[in-house]
This record gives structure tokens, C-alpha cells and sequence, in this order.
């Protein structure tokens, strides 16, 4: 999953190994842990199979130069085949990696976000039917945690239905032009 969301967010700006951990903290706080134990290894691997490279250097108030890392081709094809692929792991894991898919949804196009939304969607479904056995416990403790877990997936169907309506009719879209994008647009439209 780090190396899913790096790669990702690499895609969008080249950055140091610094502030690569402080945006990955940012979205993946609450899917994953990271730390600078994991970040600079995975850089170097990443760089080894020429899936990023170094392109220049930031000055460090703190100490030494940081290395400033993009994106290759290669690696926009690594990136892409971790989105789509879907690999058989435990339901928080699953759970964690759908949502730093989602993150990155905006990159991909409406098919694949749909295969994406429906695999999920199934798998949801899946584990409603598989767990709702569990909620008649004989331990009070124990079913209301199935009873809780149960409304969380329930949840997360609904809005997986949501999202998946939202792409299957194309409302999401671009976004709203701005009046000056919009009157831009206009000039040129006029010429």
C-alpha cells in the first residue's frame, strides 16, 4: 500500500522524502502507519527499478541537501497496474487499500473506477452475509461489536452504491470553470 500511494503521489508533483511522508500522513493516517524507516527504502528500491528518479536537490535548514524524486513512465505503469490490481488479503488490509484507491480515483478513467467501485461493492456484500451470523452471539459484548462492525459495512455499501451511480452516469465530471476560466473560454470560442 506505501508503495501504491508514493507512486501516486509522485504521479502529481515531484517531492523530497520529507514532505512525501507528510502528505502520505495525511491521507493514509487512518488506513496505515508510515515512518521514515519505510519511506527511504522504498525510495531507493522505487529509484533502483527505475520507477522514479532523483532530479535535483532542496536545501535542508536542518541538515543535508534532500533528494527531490519524480515520477518515469515505467513507474506510472507500476502505479497503475497496483490500482487495478486486487489482491486476496484480510478485510482491514482490503478495506485500507480501497480507500487509498479511492484517493487516487481522479487519475484513472471511468471504467476502471467502475471495476474498482464494483469489485469493492461485492466484497462488502460479501462479508454483510458472512457476518451477519455472528451478530446472535451469546456474549452481549460480542454482539453489539458484530452489531457495530455490521452498520459500518452497511455504510460503506450505501455509499459504494452512491459512488458507483455517480460514475456510471457521469456526474462527477470536471469541475466548474471559474468565471475567469469561463470567460476565457468564451474569447476563444469567439475567435
Amino acid at each position: 500500500m506505501l508503495e501504491l500511494s508514493a507512486l501516486g503521489l509522485l504521479q502529481r508533483q515531484p517531492l523530497h522524502g520529507y514532505r512525501l511522508k507528510q502528505q502520505l500522513e495525511l491521507f493514509m493516517s487512518g488506513c496505515i502507519s508510515v515512518n521514515y524507516g519505510a519511506i527511504y527504502p522504498l525510495l531507493k528500491r522505487l529509484q533502483e527499478r527505475g520507477e522514479i528518479v532523483a532530479i535535483g536537490e532542496e536545501e535542508s535548514e536542518s541538515g543535508p541537501c534532500r533528494k527531490i524524486y519524480s515520477i518515469t513512465a515505467k513507474g506510472r505503469a507500476r502505479w497503475r497496474q497496483k490500482m487495478l490490481e486486487q489482491p486476496r488479503e484480510s478485510w482491514v488490509n482490503s478495506r485500507s487499500r480501497f480507500a487509498i484507491k479511492f484517493f487516487f480515483f481522479g487519475d484513472l478513467e471511468v471504467a476502471e473506477r467502475v471495476k474498482l467501485l464494483e469489485h469493492r461493492l461485492a466484497a462488502c456484500r460479501q462479508r454483510y452475509e458472512s457476518v451477519g451470523n455472528q451478530v446472535l452471539a451469546a456474549d452481549p459484548y460480542r454482539s453489539e461489536a458484530w452489531k457495530r462492525h455490521l452498520a459500518m459495512v452497511e455504510g460503506e455499501i450505501q455509499w459504494l452504491a452512491e459512488q458507483l451511480a455517480v460514475e456510471k452516469t457521469g456526474g462527477r465530471g470536471k469541475p466548474r470553470a471559474t468565471a475567469s476560466e469561463q470567460h476565457l473560454e468564451a474569447e476563444i470560442a469567439r475567435r
